[in-house]
């Protein structure tokens, strides 16, 4: 699967089930290790949790398997490692605390989505 239709596909899916204030920052041109972070909020720690579970199971329909993930018991943070992709949930409060937006601010982020009002 080709990196911008793998991009494409993990922001659907997350999408789908509700994540908010979906950003997506290239980072290719400042480090080896990935060329993308998406990162998004969850309202809830189950939230994050079923997130997480959703991207995995339908990449995997498209033969993807993450390289790691990480923080799934807490849900407060999740990191889903695919490579070139690196995929941030947040439970919504843990991702004001660590601004992860503001230390890749060289980068401007793309807005996917904005936060979605109750």
């Amino acid at each position: 699967m080709a990196e911008n239709t793998k991009v494409n596909k993990i922001i659907k899916v997350l999408e789908d089930k509700k994540a908010e204030d979906i950003v997506v920052i290239d980072i290719s041109s400042k480090v080896d290790f990935a060329d993308y972070f998406i990162i998004c909020s969850a309202h809830s720690t189950k939230h994050a949790q079923g997130l997480s579970d959703y991207v995995v199971f339908e990449l995997e329909k498209e033969g993807l398997k993450p390289l790691s993930v990480e923080g799934l018991e807490t849900g407060n943070w999740i990191v889903l490692d695919y490579e070139d992709i690196i995929v941030h949930i947040f439970f919504e409060p843990i991702r004001s605390l660590y601004a992860l937006e503001e230390l890749w601010s060289d980068y401007p982020p793309q807005r996917v989505s904005k936060r979605i009002s109750s």
